[in-house]
Formats: C-alpha cells, sequence, structure tokens
C-alpha cells in the first residue's frame, strides 16, 4: 500500500495510490499520522475498496508523506564505503544527529541553497517510518513498530556540518533540507529493507549507486539502539545513512549543488523524486 499528502503546502490532504492512480482518503481519515500508522489504522485502509474513494484529477503536489512528524533522526557514516569517502573510521554505534522538522519539504520541491554556501551536498537514504510506540525493543521485534519506508534526500552544506563550531545538525536543518517522500509504503510491501537498490543523479548524470545490503547497522539494529536512548513515536522518521558518491567525496575535488543544478533519486519499490537547487535570498 502507497500511502500520499497531497495538495499545497500546509494544507496536504491524505491520499493513496494505486497503480498511477491518486485516490482522496480525506473522507476516511484526517492525516497520514498518529494512529493511521498503526498496524490497526493501516488494516482499516488495506481494507478499503478503492472503487469507493474519490479519484484526484490532475497531478497536484505532493507533500512529505507523513504528517505531523515528531523529530526526523537521521544516522551517518551508515555505510562502509562513504564512511571511507569521507575518510571517517567504521562507527562502533550508530552516530546520530537530528534534522529540524522544519527542513522536510515535499520531494519534488525546490530545495533552497542557504544564502553564502558553498558546499551544498545530496544524499539518497532509506527512511523508515514508526507506526507504534517503542522503546527498549530488540532487533527482532524492531520491524513490528515499522509503519513503512520512503526515500530521503539528506541535504547537507558540508560547512556548516563541520566547520562551524557545534554538531552536524548545523549543515543538516536548513529550511527544505529533507525531501521526504513521495509515498510511504507499508511494511508489508517491502519484504526486506536491507536489499533495496537506491541511486541519485545530479543534472543526469548518475552520482550515486548503491543498496540497502551495505548497511553498517541494519534497520533493526538501528531502532533497538535507538528505542534504548528515546521513546519511537508514531510519524517519527529515521534516515538511515547514504551510500558513497556525495559531492564532499569526488575526487580530485569536492563538487556541490549550485542554482539550476536538479537532482533526481529514487529507490527500488520506493518511487523517487526530483528537486531543483533555488538560490535564497
Amino acid at each position: 500500500m502507497k500511502l500520499v499528502r497531497y495538495g499545497a503546502e500546509g494544507a496536504e490532504k491524505p491520499g493513496m495510490m494505486v497503480g498511477d492512480t491518486l485516490h482522496d482518503l480525506s473522507g476516511v481519515v484526517d492525516d497520514i499520522a498518529g494512529d493511521v500508522l498503526s498496524d490497526a489504522g493501516l488494516a482499516r485502509l488495506r481494507a478499503l475498496a478503492p472503487s469507493d474513494l474519490p479519484v484526484v484529477a490532475g497531478n497536484p503536489r505532493l507533500g512529505p508523506c507523513v504528517g505531523s512528524i515528531g523529530k526526523m533522526l537521521c544516522i551517518g557514516l551508515n555505510y562502509s564505503d562513504h564512511a571511507a569517502e569521507a575518510g571517517m573510521p567504521i562507527p562502533e554505534h550508530p552516530i546520530l544527529f537530528m534534522k529540524a522538522t522544519s527542513a522536510i519539504v515535499g520531494p519534488n520541491d525546490d530545495v533552497m541553497i542557504p544564502r553564502g554556501s558553498t558546499n551544498t551536498d545530496w544524499e539518497v537514504e532509506l527512511g523508515v517510518v514508526i507506526g507504534t510506540r517503542a522503546k527498549h525493543v530488540s532487533a527482532a521485534q524492531a520491524l513490528d513498530h515499522v509503519a513503512g519506508y520512503c526515500i530521503v534526500n539528506d541535504v547537507s552544506e558540508r560547512h556548516y556540518q563541520t566547520g562551524l563550531t557545534g554538531q552536524w545538525t548545523k549543515g543538516k536543518s536548513c529550511d527544505t533540507f529533507g525531501p521526504t517522500g513521495p509515498w510511504l509504503v507499508t511494511r508489508d510491501a517491502v519484504p526486506d529493507p536491507q536489499a533495496l537498490d537506491m541511486w541519485l543523479d545530479v543534472n543526469g548524470e548518475r552520482r550515486q549507486t548503491g543498496s540497502t545490503a551495505t548497511m553498517i547497522f541494519t534497520v533493526a539494529q538501528i531502532i533497538e539502539h535507538l528505542s534504548g536512548l528515546m521513546t519511537l513515536h508514531p510519524g517519527d522518521v529515521i534516515s538511515t545513512g547514504t551510500p558513497p558518491g556525495v559531492g564532499m567525496g569526488m575526487k580530485p575535488h569536492p563538487v556541490y549543488l549550485q542554482a539550476g543544478d536538479v537532482m533526481e533519486l529514487g529507490i527500488a519499490g520506493l518511487g523517487k523524486q526530483r528537486q531543483a537547487l533555488v538560490q535564497e535570498d
């Protein structure tokens, strides 16, 4: 099942994709959020007959596929080959940083290069959406707490991330730095989150090619670790790291995004995103 949120920014409605057809769910649920993400909530939606749901005409904007995201938790250096290109050692435990929820935008919204930035970079990542409260869960039980999966572009400003005093969050939380979607693919439709191919292009040129099979810490291990530190709530999103090919790691010198560039990215079974780069005034 593919769940979406569509419409103007801040006024998105819930929807369901059936094939290439978007159906409206606003007569059934208020949003793709909260209890709707529980096993019972998703079972209710799964039981609906698409023919009974209104068809949404045209090609509306898609918003972030999850509403009312409480926190976006991000895992750094979670692919061994990406750690190598960054010149960083393999972490012993998942590296955690936060991305401000104000950074989250739709999958095809413009991405804004911050004023004065010269080091804005791309990162295709698997997003994990929590469906039921998780606290001190084991890796064996972890995926039972997942509502589904989506694409996240963990856009990063590298100078802000590493050159300004503080934590990575500074370079990860600029406005528009969290495109999320296009849709939430429910857990039952993703048999193995560790077997998903992923890619990212800049201006039609392939930059990243990878697979979740090469994660250092699996989705289940990440949830086990994080739920031992804090309670994970329905609608929380975990962005699980990126494969190699980011601009920071390009040889012989880094290559960063500029206004007018276009990013396209995708993960097998989870759709794709497209963002144009614009300069902040």
